[in-house]
């Protein structure tokens, strides 16, 4: 993985790995890892809300969730969200608060986890979303094409740690 900060924002860069067998046609289930993250000024208990409030909003919109297959559809379980909790596009594998979030999902295209660490920094609090994605078969490289090489799984996933230090209050 590669790291580069955007001034003021406290955000890594991201990276990919290549890894997995070729399937046929050569084309294997190629693996991308990255990591965002933002400096949120609060401790962890009030961004671990925040991010609970962002990750309840991340299957939007609906159709795209059914578009492409996710095998969970429906927010199901318990909120606060714990383990096996649903939220469309994920399964919620371990929530750790204040300090861990971890997401599991899965869709035609692809098999992936979203991973949020909250991580104290002084009296802030450092918000990494870690993802780690495989995308098989053909059908699974045109995905990626689309979503990550494309550039817009980083816009996106930019947009969830920011959103989530702008849920913070400011005190």
């Amino acid at each position: 993985m590669t790291g580069a900060s955007e001034a003021g924002s406290g955000e890594a860069g991201s990276g990919e790995t290549g890894s997995g067998d070729a399937g046929p046609g050569g084309v294997g289930p190629r693996r991308y890892q990255d990591v965002h993250s933002v400096t949120v000024g609060a401790p962890p208990e009030e961004v671990w809300r925040a991010v609970l409030d962002q990750v309840e909003v991340l299957g939007r919109p609906a159709w795209y969730v059914h578009l492409i297959g996710c095998r969970d559809r429906r927010p199901a379980g318990p909120r606060p969200l714990t383990a096996g909790a649903v939220v469309p596009g994920f399964r919620v594998r371990a929530a750790e608060p204040p300090g861990r979030l971890v997401l599991d999902g899965v869709h035609r295209f692809s098999v992936y986890t979203l991973t949020f660490r909250l991580v104290p920094d002084g009296a802030a609090t450092r918000v990494e979303a870690h993802t780690d994605a495989t995308f098989p078969g053909v059908l699974g490289a045109i995905y990626r094409l689309l979503v990550i090489d494309s550039g817009f799984h980083r816009i996106a996933t930019r947009s969830i740690v920011t959103r989530v230090r702008r849920r913070v209050p400011v005190a």
